[in-house]
């Protein structure tokens, strides 16, 4: 995926001995992904990654599926007076 970070694969041990180093590689933008024997059990991100690396690697991990499709829009369920919708009064709200 374009813009997607770059993912380095360390064992655990390795990743003991050598945890700075990819401490560094994380704040830098690279994902970690964390192998035992060979098989990937997990991975460590950046803290803020631009929203399209987050839903890929929720897709990756399984946490979500998507078929890539936006969203179409669908109209409040609920309304107040003056037809301001209740989504309105919570943004204004969280202020």
């Amino acid at each position: 995926m374009e813009g997607m970070t770059k993912q380095t694969r360390a064992s655990i041990r390795e990743l003991k001995a050598r945890l700075s180093h990819y401490l560094r590689l994380v704040k830098a933008g690279e994902s970690v992904e964390i192998a035992e024997r060979g098989t990937p059990i997990g991975r460590i991100v950046p803290a803020i990654l631009p929203i399209e690396d987050r839903i890929e690697a929720m897709t990756q991990s399984g946490l979500v599926l998507w078929n890539k499709r936006k969203l179409t829009p669908i109209a409040p369920v609920a309304r107040i007076r003056k037809k301001r919708a209740v989504a309105d009064l919570l943004i204004e709200n969280r202020a």
